[in-house]
């Protein structure tokens, strides 16, 4: 049966920490799995979680710190010398977890805990990870991995295996190179269980793979990985050379963040660096503040477009009745079309080269989906013309001008929703800035001035009475 943090687990932790009972402490901590200890330090405060944090077994100490939110990750980093950051932490972790770690010092910091790393290959290996761009494949491979020669024999193949698996920890693939280290391609466990000794690599390998480059971004390798159904991809540099890999965690992490930070924009938030809890107060305003602002200032549009059409609120004020209904229907229909086309652009379902068909598509469902509520608004003034007055004789191009700009709003805020994140796209910004907020104000604006317009088209008699 699986572990699990019980209240009973974590009370006993608490009485144990407040009577300073260190075996107790150290008995309930043994055997934790990094990712049950990450989440059970977390319900503790800071100077709490750092005492438990003492009482992990090294290897576990030394992958759940990589957990660890970021204030309790620096709390361990400060408590520690760069001596046994490099012994406690930069020994037991791959290099992709290790620079990751590293990252979080200042570059006087990094050099004297390199200092440390006893093995030359891996503090080599870790300041290559740490040149390369944080979003990108070399940002966040790792260099620990299997390789074989293409002139090798199978043989030869299984002793090279059983040398460098000691680093590895999961062995997914076995890659294969040429004498100046390119990726020629790679060496199923089958082929290599099943075939004679003697059988020359470059007899039973497949040159079909894909890789990427260590500049590829992130966000672009776990599409491919995901559109080839990949546990691991290589890395390779300019010249085809194997530099690394890239394994499916890494992508968890990857994607996490992006539809994270997606979703914060979407929802007219400057994406947080930090988890929300651990954003400062101060730093929490700035984010939010600026999109406000923004939002506010394209909101006082909606009161400058009414404006404009005081004469005729003035002299049939049952329009105003309307007016929200009219805004919230196209705002509404713009983050529809919006959320869907960003989603669809970050899954690479789309490209910017699609936009006709989506355009075609979102004037179909634009005119369908404003026609259903055009009818609905249309049924909802003639049904209450029968019990209310406010009408007057006026309720049919009353009811016409409602339903007919509820059409309208709704495709176009269908239009508008659909191509702004594809116009941004193609300007190589981010399409999740289209968020809902700001689409809603685009569309609250323009479909006022729809209404007004059409009003006056219908109702022309009932301005001049």
């Amino acid at each position: 049966m699986a572990f699990q943090l019980t209240d009973n687990f974590i009370q006993d932790l608490r009485s144990a920490l407040s009577a300073n009972d260190e075996v107790l402490m150290r008995s309930l901590m043994a055997d934790l799995h990094p990712a049950d200890a990450a989440e059970l330090l977390a319900d503790f405060e800071v100077e709490e979680a750092m005492r438990l944090y003492k009482f992990l077994e090294e290897e576990v100490a030394a992958e759940t710190l990589v957990l660890l939110d970021d204030d309790r990750r620096d709390a361990v980093l400060d408590g520690l010398s760069p001596k046994e950051i490099a012994e406690q932490l930069i020994d037991n972790l791959d290099s992709d977890d290790a620079a990751d770690v590293l990252a979080e010092l200042t570059d006087d910091q990094q050099d004297e805990v390199l200092s440390h790393v006893e093995d030359i290959e891996q503090a080599s290996d870790i300041v290559d990870l740490l040149n390369y761009d944080p979003d990108t494949a070399g940002g966040i491979m790792a260099k620990e991995l299997i390789r074989v020669h293409v002139d090798r024999n199978v043989l030869e193949c299984v002793r090279e295996i059983r040398r460098q698996a000691e680093d590895v920890e999961n062995i997914y693939t076995i890659y294969v190179v040429d004498n100046e280290e390119r990726l020629v391609g790679v060496l199923s466990l089958k082929n290599l269980l099943t075939k004679p000794l003697r059988t020359k690599v470059r007899d039973v390998f497949n040159p079909n793979i894909v890789s990427v480059k260590a500049n590829t971004p992130a966000e672009e390798v776990a599409m491919l990985m995901d559109k080839y159904d990949l546990v691991v991809i290589p890395v390779v540099d300019g010249l085809n050379r194997l530099v690394g890999r890239v394994t499916f965690d890494d992508m968890v992490d990857v994607l996490r963040e992006e539809n994270t930070e997606d979703v914060q924009k979407m929802g007219g938030v400057e994406a947080l660096e930090e988890p929300y809890m651990a954003t400062p107060f101060w730093q929490m305003i700035r984010k939010r503040v600026g999109w406000l602002v923004l939002l506010f200032l394209g909101e006082l549009l909606t009161a400058t477009a009414m404006s404009f059409f005081e004469d005729q609120l003035a002299k049939a004020v049952i329009l105003a009745i309307f007016v929200p209904l009219i805004i919230s229907s196209g705002g509404n229909s713009g983050s529809q079309a919006s959320t869907l086309i960003i989603r669809a652009l970050a899954l690479g379902e789309i490209t910017v080269r699609d936009w006709w068909s989506i355009l075609k598509k979102e004037l179909k469902s634009g005119l369908v989906l404003g026609g259903i509520l055009g009818v609905l608004g249309f049924l909802r003034v003639m049904i209450w013309s029968n019990f209310i007055e406010d009408y007057g004789p006026y309720w049919l191009p009353i009811g016409l001008t409602v339903g007919i700009t509820l059409t309208g709003v709704v495709l176009w805020g269908c239009l508008v929703g659909s191509l702004f994140p594809l116009i941004l796209k193609r300007f190589k910004l981010d399409p999740a800035v289209s968020s809902a907020p700001f689409v809603a104000t685009l569309v609250d604006v323009t479909g006022l001035i729809i209404y007004f317009s059409i009003s006056m088209l219908f109702l022309t008699e009932m301005f001049n009475a």
